[in-house]
């Protein structure tokens, strides 16, 4: 088997049953925020775009590159889709001329001559755009598992698979917090520290349970080359942001898991596997090339930004024109109304008003009553500042998931007063009714949390409020306080209080008390 890096999440599997392009971007991505690093412009995207099959493995535009398919990949590709509770994948494809469309079942594995592969999707509302997916792929030669950006609650069921002699992870974040958050700047740099610990901790979690050989970080990070991100590169010019590289990663890795072998992939990377035998090539980048990259990355990120200003300059002429203010505000009513309605679960866990600062409109929605209007000096809970013209795209463009694009493009301000609102930033990615009610039958599904189990000294409902994980093989006790190791959400067992968001407690006693009882 060999598996080509193709920048960020994307490879290419050629196996001795047929060959495999997965999430094949260039960009810019997010509104031309996000770019490939290193840049992956000099591979031979016609000769990737002639694979067997497709495979995307979620929507997110770091992942899902229409351009790059329209200009490279040829419409007659067999489609691997993941088994999605919502058709939006789907019908992006299509939109694209892709109909040879596999329905592929969630961790059922599919034959293809010698080639055996299996498609794990998740579907909670936080991931990824209501979805994200995992790809294992086996020959008879070799076996790997491409996880990119997923966080399987399971990891023993996606092992029922066969365990993998090489593994392709997440390490770096994808995620706006801490840095669009309106916050001292000595806190910012505070929260950005604890989230790269707290990516750095999920990534091994996920490479400890998998104890492949081979480990290969991936999925990041991205390059910012727009003038006004260009500081949150990497770990951020003043320390206040949370994009760790793979050398950064790997260095950390080989100190707490020494025995397992972790590797670069960037574009052009070329991994050999063969009976659990590795050889690992670079063919688009010299080594030399790669530790200037790497060891001397802001003259490297320097050059990129200032070679590449013409795909920022261009992504911004194509953004929809401005609407009026009050244009603007009938059409987010008459589209978000509609959904507040059927969204009685997500309006009850935002609990309050919820302030839109977009250009000249001044806009609250009001989520206990489900209202759109123009603001008048409530008390928000929220507050976003966001340039009208993403706005009017996302209006234009009917665009049903706003983390991905405005939020994740970090061209935008927020603050909050209290903690982090899973619920808020559920509705902001479900705006469409098949979204809204798969949510709410979603969040009603998790009601039963009644198992109990030991941990330490306590005594702990099993199941994670947040996500449902099996917090016996998630979860940490110390000092009282409970941490699931999936999203570093915790807990004070005392209280049963969530630390992490509102809402969202915990059932938990000392295990003395609950034999006492």
């Amino acid at each position: 088997m060999r598996i080509t890096g193709l920048g960020h999440a994307g490879m290419f599997i050629e196996t001795t049953g047929g060959s495999i392009l997965c999430d094949p971007v260039i960009g810019p991505s997010f509104f031309g925020s996000w770019f490939p690093f290193p840049d992956n412009r000099g591979l031979d995207w016609d000769y990737f775009g002639a694979a067997d099959f497709l495979y995307i493995s979620h929507r997110h535009r770091d992942h899902f590159d229409p351009e790059l398919l329209r200009r490279h990949v040829r419409t007659d590709i067999t489609v691997l889709l993941p088994d999605y509770p919502t058709e939006d994948l789907e019908k992006d494809i299509r939109a694209l001329g892709y109909n040879n469309i596999i329905y592929t079942q969630a961790a059922v594995p599919l034959e293809f001559g010698s080639m055996k592969l299996m498609i794990t999707p998740l579907r909670a509302p936080s991931d990824g755009p209501i979805g994200d997916s995992s790809l294992s792929v086996d020959d008879g030669t070799a076996s790997i598992l491409n996880q990119n950006d997923s966080h399987p609650l399971d990891v023993d069921k996606l092992l029922d698979f066969g365990k993998p002699d090489a593994y392709f992870t997440q390490t770096s974040g994808a995620i706006w917090w801490p840095m669009v958050y309106d916050l001292p700047h000595d806190a910012k740099q505070n929260f950005a520290r604890l989230k790269r610990d707290a990516q750095n901790k999920r990534a091994m979690y996920y490479i400890e349970k998998v104890d492949a050989q081979y480990v290969f970080p991936m999925a990041g990070p991205p390059m910012f080359l727009r003038g006004e991100l260009f500081k949150y590169n990497g770990w951020g010019s003043e320390d206040d942001s949370i994009f760790t590289d793979q050398r950064q990663f790997l260095t950390h890795m080989r100190e707490l898991r020494p025995e397992q072998e972790g590797y670069e992939f960037v574009p052009g990377t070329v991994v050999d596997l063969t009976d659990g035998r590795l050889e690992v090539t670079q063919t688009l980048y010299t080594e030399a090339e790669l530790d200037r990259v790497f060891d001397d990355k802001w003259t490297y990120l320097t050059e990129q930004r200032d070679s590449r200003q013409a795909e920022v300059a261009a992504e911004e002429a194509a953004r929809a024109a401005v609407l009026p203010p009050d244009e603007m505000l009938e059409a987010i009513k008459q589209w978000w109304e509609p959904l507040l309605r059927r969204a009685r679960t997500i309006r009850k866990g935002v609990g309050g008003n919820v302030r839109f600062r977009i250009g000249e409109l001044d806009m609250v929605v009001d989520f206990m009553k489900g209202k759109v209007r123009e603001y008048a000096g409530e008390e928000c809970i929220y507050w976003y500042t966001i340039s009208p013209d993403l706005v009017s795209t996302n209006i234009a463009d009917h665009e049903i998931d706003w983390s991905n694009s405005i939020f994740l493009s970090m061209q935008f301000d927020v603050g909050r007063a209290g903690k982090f609102n899973e619920f808020l930033t559920t509705f902001l990615k479900c705006l469409s009714k098949d979204r809204i009610e798969y949510v709410e039958n979603w969040y009603a599904e998790q009601a039963d949390l009644t198992e109990d189990a030991q941990m330490g000294d306590w005594t702990v409902q099993r199941r994670c409020p947040h996500l449902r994980a099996d917090l016996t093989r998630t979860g940490k006790v110390e000092d009282g306080i409970l941490t699931c190791s999936l999203h570093d959400w915790k807990w004070d067992l005392s209280t049963g209080k969530c630390l992490t968001t509102n809402g969202h407690s915990i059932r938990a006693s000392r295990a003395t008390e609950s034999a006492s009882a």
